[in-house]
């Protein structure tokens, strides 16, 4: 059986991703099931209960089994074990930072979400969407693209989103996408820790490790009032984990722009890589919405 999995850091692209070509593999005639490896957050419980999926079953260890990379390539956004996996294929929409000591399929595609490369898949194979599968597509791509307001949006995107709508009969699409990032900004009844992780990611820059997180709302004052609390345990973190940086956008999707914060012994290498000067370890930068286009490349450019 094919274990497919997105990042240990479930957003809805990750998992819809994951059921959508789970069940593809399936109609194929392949045995596969889609699993997370973590929890999932308030954002893909919704879109998960809106149209009737049940959540994927969690799984800690992927030692000596079959699996599916989506929605990322790096070993580390998935299991510490993971090094121990057959793995057998990677789709994916992230810069491809992955070698394998054998040949696999690997699909990667510079589109706004993974999920429009499987829809992709389906229309390619001929396979019909069932209702419920093309809800959670739909809702990854509109959650990964902003509303289609991201740098990363692809006139695919907005494509396939539409042929994705007149199938789970979803009329108002920018009004859908409104409803689940306010299912999204709903965290401030999270910890500070939990808000850091509720969709990150720890990048390779070099021999550098930087940790950066995004929190997307409708917004951002509520969490701006917390930036102070938000500072000290980026700090612990980093040291905790021995990081080089942490980094948390905090993207407010009305304004269409970015608060970062930093906590790093190195902030000038951070202002190098954004053109801009942090003052306080923060800095509101316009038009910043993307994470994968506009946060990692830049600092890849400056660490890496």
């Amino acid at each position: 059986m094919l274990y497919v999995v997105g990042h240990k850091s479930p957003d809805t692209d990750s998992v819809a991703s994951a059921i959508a070509y789970a069940h593809l593999k399936n109609e194929l005639g392949e045995e596969a099931k889609a699993f997370r490896l973590g929890e999932i957050n308030n954002e893909t419980k919704f879109v998960l209960e809106k149209f009737g999926v049940e959540v994927p079953e969690i799984i800690e260890s992927l030692a000596d089994k079959d699996v599916v990379l989506v929605d990322h390539n790096e070993f580390t956004q998935n299991v510490e074990d993971i090094n121990k996996a057959n793995i057998k294929e990677v789709i994916d929409h992230h810069k491809l930072k992955f070698s394998y000591d054998k040949p696999i399929y690997v699909l990667t595609m510079p589109l706004g979400s993974t999920a429009t490369i499987v829809s992709n898949l389906y229309f390619w194979s001929e396979i019909e969407i069932p209702k419920d599968i093309a809800g959670l597509l739909l809702s990854a791509i509109l959650s990964d693209t902003v509303i289609f307001k991201s740098p990363t949006t692809t006139e695919e995107d907005r494509e396939i989103g539409e042929k994705l709508s007149k199938i789970c009969g979803i009329d108002n699409v920018e009004e859908y996408g409104i409803e689940l990032f306010k299912r999204k900004s709903d965290i401030m009844s999270k910890s500070v820790e939990e808000l850091l992780y509720n969709d990150y990611k720890i990048s390779e820059f070099g021999d550098k490790k930087i940790m950066v997180s995004q929190l997307e709302v409708i917004d951002d004052k509520e969490i701006l009032s917390k930036k102070k609390e938000i500072l000290e345990k980026m700090k612990e973190i980093r040291k905790d984990k021995g990081l080089y940086g942490v980094l948390l956008m905090i993207t407010d999707i009305m304004k269409e722009g970015s608060t970062l914060l930093v906590d790093s012994d190195n902030i000038s290498d951070f202002e190098k890589a954004y053109g801009v000067k942090f003052e306080e370890n923060s800095v509101w930068v316009k038009g910043m919405m993307s994470r994968k286009k506009q946060v990692l490349p830049p600092l890849y450019d400056a660490l890496g």
